[in-house]
């Protein structure tokens, strides 16, 4: 993805991704919900930090704030790599939506306890490519609405955009497929446990609150 660019350009690409992580680890269900008085969310449910847990507060204010946010940090880091590299934007946009991702579910301010990475992810997708970022947010909404398991919507979702990104943008081995499968693969291996439920049936509908 970076083979041919040249070496100022590569420490360009560093420090967008030293940026990209640091927007993308900032814990905002954790402090949404300090904040709004629903305690630690780490000590509620799974113990995750992403918007589905914190809907198993009861608080679904918060919930929404969380994913807004959280998608929102996607969003804005792509837009950061955009703007900081004007002649090579794919592969600074590919590298700002990875890094945020890694940045949310391994966030150095909780001991690399974060999230899952599927708003922080979203939100990239529809910064990297609209139509990508839409159809992966209607998959995940409608897949969860009908199976009434955010996590099912979720994989659904991951599962087809790299497959959208690639065929989207021409060039399966262009930076932005490319981080795109990456982050796919990513949210997907966080979701491991999940997938284990699902198999089982035993994962958690959605609202369903958890002591």
């Amino acid at each position: 993805m970076t083979e041919t660019l040249p070496g100022y350009v590569l420490q360009l690409l560093g420090a967008i991704a030293v940026l990209a992580y640091g927007i993308g680890s900032i814990p905002f269900g954790l402090l949404l919900t300090q904040l709004g008085g629903a305690g630690d969310i780490r000590a509620i449910g799974s113990g995750n930090i992403g918007a589905t847990n914190v809907l198993r507060t009861g608080r679904r204010g918060l919930a929404a704030a969380t994913l807004l946010l959280d998608g929102g940090k996607g969003a804005f880091a792509v837009l950061c790599g955009f703007i900081l590299s004007p002649f090579h934007t794919a592969p600074a946009m590919a590298v700002a939506a990875l890094f945020a991702v890694i940045g949310h579910c391994f966030p150095i301010w909780l001991k690399f306890k974060g999230g899952k990475g599927v708003a922080t992810g979203l939100g990239a997708a529809l910064a990297l490519s609209p139509l990508t970022g839409l159809a992966c947010c209607a998959l995940w909404l409608g897949v969860a609405k009908l199976t009434k398991i955010s996590s099912a919507g979720a994989l659904a979702a991951f599962v087809a955009m790299p497959v959208l990104l690639a065929v989207l943008n021409g060039d399966p081995r262009g930076p932005i497929p490319v981080a795109g499968l990456l982050i796919a693969l990513l949210v997907i291996a966080r979701h491991h446990g999940n997938i284990r439920r699902l198999l089982t049936g035993t994962e958690p509908r959605i609202g369903r609150k958890t002591p």
